[in-house]
């Protein structure tokens, strides 16, 4: 198997250790090219999940219109057929878990506030995860979920879903694929499933932990299939 190839199952290959640092990437949606990029630490990865820090401070990849506009202040008309480019940027924001279960077409973030207090689990709809020798590549679905403490939850981003359909960035097939996994997830949710139900809520980050460095080559051949 090759540095590039696609490694759905967790179990076919060696695992990563606790600590070791990998690359969260997503690739542009209906192009092989990745635009978003995020250093993390491993967790944890076994048969059945895969969980990641990305800590606060890490340098990332992610997309901006050519003309400088960060994507979020462009008028939703026009977000998704402009011009793009990546930039590097610091994430400041507190740090996020992301975990994700092999096949499925979701991952969970976990988001807390400065002090440690749990704001909401975030269903972020995706491509099941593709791994490969140095981290997992998906491509980003544009709908979410959010999940409260109180395990009330709402859909997010509806008008980005819809908007890139009328863009030609998903088709119909897909969006109805796309809704249906998030029906999925939604039955997970109301019946309190992993990983919602793993007290990931308390977790917290070894100490020792260094934040990863975004290496230079960040944008080496996305991971691919195997025939």
């Amino acid at each position: 198997m090759t540095a590039d190839t696609v490694d759905t199952t967790a179990g076919s290959a060696a695992p990563w250790a606790p600590g070791d640092h990998i690359l969260w990437r997503y690739r542009g949606n209906g192009t092989d090219r990745v635009h978003i990029c995020r250093p993390v630490t491993v967790v944890q990865d076994t048969d059945e999940l895969l969980a990641v820090w990305m800590a606060p401070g890490t340098d990332c990849v992610k997309p901006r219109l050519a003309d400088g506009t960060s994507i979020h202040e462009e008028p939703l008309a026009t977000r998704y057929t402009k011009p793009r480019t990546t930039v590097v940027s610091r994430w400041f924001g507190t740090g996020v878990l992301k975990l994700a279960r092999p096949g499925e077409a979701w991952s969970v973030w976990l988001f807390w506030d400065r002090d440690w207090g749990f704001k909401n689990w975030y269903v972020n709809l995706e491509e099941p995860l593709a791994r490969w020798a140095g981290g997992v590549d998906s491509e980003d679905h544009f709908l979410d979920i959010a999940v409260y403490p109180d395990r009330s939850w709402e859909w997010k981003d509806e008008d980005e879903f819809t908007q890139a359909q009328r863009a030609g960035l998903m088709s119909a097939g897909q969006a109805a694929r796309v809704r249906a996994a998030g029906h999925d997830a939604v039955a997970r949710i109301e019946s309190w499933g992993a990983p919602f139900a793993g007290g990931w809520e308390d977790w917290r980050p070894d100490p020792a932990w260094t934040v990863p460095a975004l290496p230079a080559d960040w944008d080496r051949s996305p991971a691919r299939i195997r025939a």
